[in-house]
């Protein structure tokens, strides 16, 4: 064996590929707290807002204006597109940010890291597994808000058309579908979050910097599209069609919004993941 290890450089059996599986991987993160106590705080949404709505009594518009909010009592979908609506700004990048941030610099912080690359793992292996496990958690974290939302929502309004804001409704098995649509995109316009906290996972030892600063990073782009002085140049910033998936839910669907927000969120994430794996390459480990 040693003039086999001394040949080729690895020992008989090994293979790259194999080291920290997907699984193994998985199974660590959903033991996890904070993936549990995450888990909770979004399936605990759509009762909040129940219980807000049953205090408050029907919502009705302002002013001859009818808003999504002012129909999230009329069905089950409608109370699901209100939830998508009020958390897809910021509650839904909290677990984007914890998930990608805390996945690299959490093993920093606990001085396991080395030990792993020791295994040995090969640092793009670790990246990967751990990049691909962080972004099913996020996945999983936006499909779980709206089908609770959509199961509370249809037991205490029952199950029924979309209705829109601005006149007709949606079937229910069409809006299930544009529901679907929904929640995709959202979770590719997370994919700017989702790079800024890797990154900044491979930067730090510190797992509350990391998902900090991603979602401080995220909340700046939230604030510069607010700046309207800034004209086109808003058009480059992912923030500026967080919400473009309101063209979905209309009786002839807009995709051009969509479209363009996906081009500006892929890209923006391509650059940060590609910046995470180069300079975690060329990273000292000591932690």
């Amino acid at each position: 064996m040693s003039t086999l290890i001394e040949r080729t450089g690895t020992a008989d059996g090994y293979r790259a590929r194999r080291t920290l599986p997907l699984r193994v991987e998985l199974v660590r993160q959903l033991k996890r707290r904070r993936t549990l106590v995450m888990g909770i705080v979004l399936a605990a949404l759509p009762f909040v807002l129940l219980v807000a709505f049953a205090i408050g009594g029907e919502p009705g518009g302002r002013n001859n204006q009818v808003t999504l909010m002012d129909t999230a009592t009329a069905s089950g979908a409608n109370f699901a597109a209100v939830n998508l609506f009020v958390s897809a700004g910021f509650l839904l990048v909290i677990p984007v940010a914890l998930f990608c941030g805390d996945t690299v610099a959490s093993e920093a912080s606990w001085s396991s890291l080395r030990y792993l690359l020791a295994a040995p793992v090969p640092r793009a292996r670790l990246l990967w597994s751990k990049l691909t496990v962080a972004l099913g958690l996020s996945l999983a974290a936006m499909v779980l808000l709206p089908v609770v939302a959509l199961a509370v929502g249809t037991a205490a309004y029952g199950w029924g058309p979309l209705e829109i804001p601005t006149g007709g409704a949606l079937s229910a098995g069409t809006a299930a579908q544009r529901l679907l649509a929904v929640i995709a995109y959202i979770f590719v316009s997370q994919l700017v979050t989702a790079g800024l906290a890797f990154w900044l996972s491979t930067k730090t030892d510190a797992p509350l910097g990391a998902v900090g600063g991603a979602v401080g990073l995220t909340i700046v782009g939230n604030v510069l599209d607010a700046v309207t002085a800034l004209g086109h140049w808003r058009d480059f910033l992912p923030a500026h069609w967080q919400f473009a998936w309101a063209d979905a839910v209309q009786p002839t669907p807009e995709w051009g919004g969509m479209i363009q927000g996906t081009a500006i969120s892929v890209t923006y994430a391509f650059v940060l993941f590609a910046l995470a794996f180069r300079g975690f390459r060329r990273k000292d480990i000591v932690s």
